[in-house]
């Protein structure tokens, strides 16, 4: 019965960026950052930011901005970030000559970044008790 109660959020934006050069390991801590707060402000976090990856994360949330603007006509000055994750894409793989014949190999990994934003709800001032 819960089940059939539960609303679905249609209020949501994604945004996915493919083959971004960067490894998740990298990502993460970023893309941790920015979770939860504005847009505007996530977005001015990640200009200041000394990572190089960082400009790749501000392209893709100002694409789901553009998506919730143009697509579902959302309030800009509303939306958060939900969600931001990253996921493993291939991995280059290349040697290096080294001393006596050896080869040492290098891993270039690439990454999956999806950005989902949605509307802030209102805020409900509770005075009171729990109830």
């Amino acid at each position: 019965m819960s089940k059939l109660k539960k609303k679905i959020d249609t209020k949501i934006v994604k945004s996915v960026n493919k083959n971004v050069r960067s490894s998740t390991r990298k990502l993460k801590p970023l893309l941790k950052s920015i979770v939860g707060k504005k847009v505007d402000i996530a977005i001015r976090n990640l200009t200041f930011s000394d990572k190089r990856i960082s400009k790749d994360i501000k392209k893709t949330i100002s694409s789901a901005i553009a998506n919730a603007e143009n697509n579902y006509q959302y309030d800009i000055d509303k939306l958060i970030v939900k969600e931001a994750y990253c996921g493993k894409q291939v991995v280059m793989k290349r040697f290096r000559a080294r001393a006596k014949g050896r080869a040492a190999e290098i891993m270039k990994p690439y990454s999956n970044l999806t950005i989902i934003l949605t509307e802030q709800k209102k805020q409900t001032e509770r005075h009171g008790t729990k109830g």
